[in-house]
């Protein structure tokens, strides 16, 4: 069963990606793979992002509607 990454575990893992790749010292293959890997991990944490951001706004305006009642 795979662990689900937090976002934060995922930011911390594309920082590392990127500072593995500008040492320049990484070989082609792996900086492919490396690339790759930080692409989907780039993709995760804007999804998270957009999905928290939609719970936001839904969220403010029930509690708009609320203040509304009152």
């Amino acid at each position: 069963m795979a662990v689900k990454q937090s976002f934060e575990d995922s930011i911390e893992r594309l920082e590392e990606i990127v500072r593995r790749l500008e040492e320049d010292q990484v070989p082609l293959e792996e900086s492919i793979r490396l690339y790759e890997e930080g692409m989907k991990l780039g993709k995760k944490c804007k999804q998270i992002l957009e999905d928290a951001d939609q719970r936001i706004t839904r969220l403010s305006a029930e509690l708009g509607k609320e203040d509304n009642l009152g």
